[in-house]
């Protein structure tokens, strides 16, 4: 089981469908409980029991819910999925720029031009009724007018434009004129003399409208007029039925009158003849307020009773169907009070028919404005689709950068530089193209320049190891003289040189030297000097050799030498001109010196321009080991003097570099009295200790600053 699951749960996280936030935690929860209450619901209901119609809420308000949440995971979703891509994006962004709006615009054009062709279709449809009714109204004038002179002339006769207008108008046949004398009934025209409609006292001396009486709607006139001491009111009525209507918008389409039942239901009762309603399918609710006397606020229904025409057959595909209602303005005739929507006539028709009829004036011309139209429409089409194959295009060179750029990157990850973007544009992405390259070129630089660099400091670790090999290791001390030397270079490789070469168990070669510059170079000259002094001094064949090239003027050595020994002086006028002859003219060294013979207690020293050593005594005299004469290296043939000077217990030979004498800060250099004050004040402790505590003073003296030189320090203590 354990197997099946994880497989099953491996198998969704690999299709993504694996809820892992909490939107779509929370999205499977509710899913899942309301898909239990649903199952619930349909046991309660298979049981028949009454519990499952309490669920329905919970299950309606749970399915909303998660509607809701998936809707929110299908965006993140798209976000995430679709939308990861640039392209993608810049294509919705088009859509939503330039199709959504085309689109809203088509879509506010049709329902424009549907809401206009039905109002139009309307406005047809009363227009007709309108000029019907006013028609009316002037012929009822002209009967007025007429009854109104025969009455002045005592003639009772019927009018003959009355009869005229029944022979000449096939509309007249069911119509019906009646005047009234002061309220009572005087003159019709039907061939009952009572009349079909009572009178309304309301009338005014002009009265056109649509009325309703007895649940029918009429188109009324009625024309008031004074003659004599009596009122004449004259009224002509035609009923509002298939043949006006026919009359008026037989030929525009499908024409049909809503009116309200002849007998309205008050809300809660049943109808007593049912059958004799029509059919209410094609009902249509309106909120109107009926008679006072028959329903106070109330809700009353509006049938379709009659309707005329039929509706055309379409011209083309683009000849849809238009159904539009106008609401119809009653006036109550028993009590004058007007009805906002006593009626309604709805109209069917396509717009081929009402194109007929709003370009028939035109004649010729209106093909000629359908051509301009049509040509206007095939223009934006055009327009439209340019526009899309620019924006696509535009999309193609904007993602086509883009995704060079992303290939371009991953060639970089993987280490190669080499790789450049093809620019065949001058825009801001070609720029953008170029300046990668460039990064790359430098970065590919930048990396080889560092794999040299981490040659030169491997070389470099190599060369310190060599250089520190070159170092006395281990001291070799002299039973009558404790010696110490220490060296730290200011880069990897030091400049400075320090040796002891013991000659035999009492005689011991002491040298100091500085090589000017710093790193590789000076670190090869160190190398060069350490061992031409120790092949000059242990070895007189190479030391022949090479004296006669030097002619230097040089002391001989003093009275405690012994034979084969080579004077300081000499070796310095040997390694002069052994410099001169293979270095460049800008390298040169100092060096200092010196022989210790412990039999007789002396040092004999040269000093070839490095800085002097003293000799610090306990009492804390000084003495400075200053004979010689200059650099070695810079001038040939040069001459040096040596002296000797006595070692006594209790004096400290110090011997140093501009390393430790010269460091700057705010106050100062450190000095030569700095060092002989920190040599005085630990003389005591051993010479490693010492060579600590001067270094340790110089690093606090320099702070946290590079240092500045190679730091070398020996010394020498009589035992």
């Amino acid at each position: 089981m354990k197997q099946r699951y994880r497989y099953f749960r491996m198998r969704l996280s690999e299709l993504g469908w694996l809820p892992l936030s909490r939107l779509a935690l929370a999205t499977g929860y509710l899913l899942g409980l309301d898909l239990l209450l649903f199952a619930l619901q349909k046991l309660f209901s298979g049981l028949k029991l009454s519990y499952g119609n309490s669920l329905s809420g919970w299950i309606s308000l749970l399915s909303f819910g998660v509607i809701c949440l998936l809707a929110a995971l299908a965006i993140r979703w798209a976000r995430a999925k679709i939308l990861w891509r640039l392209r993608n994006r810049l294509i919705v962004t088009y859509v939503f720029i330039g199709v959504v709006p085309v689109a809203l615009l088509i879509a506010m054009a049709f329902i424009t031009i549907y809401l206009f062709a039905g109002q139009f279709a309307n406005f047809v449809v009363i227009s007709d009724l309108g000029m019907r009714m006013h028609g009316l109204s002037e012929v009822n004038a002209a009967i007025a007018n007429e009854l109104g002179e025969r009455i002045g002339r005592g003639d009772t006769s019927t009018p003959e434009s009355l009869g005229g207008l029944r022979r000449r108008d096939r509309f007249w046949a069911h119509r019906e004129t009646y005047a009234w004398k002061s309220g009572k009934p005087w003159f019709t025209s039907a061939a009952t003399p009572t009349p079909s409609f009572a009178f309304a006292p309301f009338l005014s001396d002009h009265f056109e409208a649509l009325v309703s009486d007895h649940g029918k709607v009429y188109v009324r006139t009625a024309t008031t007029l004074r003659v004599g001491s009596e009122n004449l009111t004259v009224v002509s009525s035609e009923p509002l039925d298939r043949t006006l209507l026919t009359a008026i918008a037989g030929d525009l389409g499908e024409v049909t009158l809503y009116e309200p039942p002849s007998d309205p239901v008050q809300p809660g009762t049943a109808s007593s003849d049912s059958s004799a309603q029509p059919d209410r399918k094609d009902k249509i609710s309106i909120n109107f307020r009926p008679r006072e006397a028959e329903v106070r606020n109330g809700t009353a229904a509006l049938w379709p009773t009659l309707a005329v025409g039929s509706l055309p057959p379409p011209s083309g595909r683009m000849d849809p169907v238009i159904k539009f209602g106008t609401p119809l303005r009653v006036v109550e005739w028993s009590s004058g009070k007007e009805n906002k929507v006593g009626a309604l006539l709805r109209v069917q028709t396509r717009p081929s028919v009402l194109y007929t009829r709003l370009f028939a004036a035109l004649g010729d011309f209106a093909q000629g404005v359908e051509y301009v139209l049509f040509a206007a429409a095939i223009i934006f089409a055009i327009i439209e689709l340019v526009a899309l194959l620019v924006g696509a295009r535009l999309t193609r060179s904007v993602t086509g950068a883009i995704a060079q750029l992303y290939d371009a990157t991953k060639h970089i990850n993987r280490g190669d530089l080499r790789h450049r973007i093809p620019v065949h544009s001058s825009d801001q992405l070609a720029t953008l193209a170029n300046s990668f390259n460039s990064m790359s070129a430098s970065l590919e630089e930048l990396i080889e320049e560092q794999k040299q660099k981490q040659r030169l400091e491997n070389e470099l670790v190599i060369a310190q190891e060599v250089q520190a090999q070159l170092f006395p290791r281990e001291i070799s001390q002299l039973p009558s003289l404790e010696v110490h030397g220490f060296c730290r270079p200011a880069r990897t490789v030091s400049g400075d040189y320090y040796d002891f070469l013991p000659l035999n168990a009492d005689r011991l070669l002491l040298a100091v030297g500085d090589i000017s510059g710093k790193g590789i170079s000076a670190a090869l000259l160190m190398a060069t000097i350490h061992s031409a002094v120790r092949a000059y001094t242990l070895n007189s064949n190479v030391r022949d050799t090479v004296t006669v090239g030097a002619r230097g003027r040089t002391s001989g050595l003093s009275d405690f030498s012994q034979p084969g020994d080579i004077s300081p002086a000499t070796l310095l006028s040997l390694l002069n001109h052994q410099l001169y002859e293979s270095t460049p003219p800008e390298k040169y060294a100092t060096l200092f010196v010196s022989l210790y013979d412990a039999e007789l207690g002396k040092l004999i020293y040269s000093n070839g321009g490095h800085l002097p050593p003293i000799i610090l005594s306990a009492e804390g005299s000084v003495r400075r080991l200053d004979r010689g004469g200059t650099v070695i290296g810079l001038f040939d043939q040069q001459g040096y003097d040596e002296a000797s000077v006595h070692l006594r217990r209790g004096e400290i030979f110090v011997a140093y570099s501009d390393g430790v004498t010269e460091p700057e800060n705010d106050f100062g250099e450190f000095g030569e009295e700095r060092l002989m004050e920190l040599v005085q004040e630990n003389r005591d402790l051993p010479l490693t200790r010492i060579t600590e505590v001067i270094t340790a003073a110089v690093d606090d003296w320099i702070g946290a600053r590079e240092q500045p030189d190679d730091i070398t320090l020996v010394l020498a203590r009589p035992r």
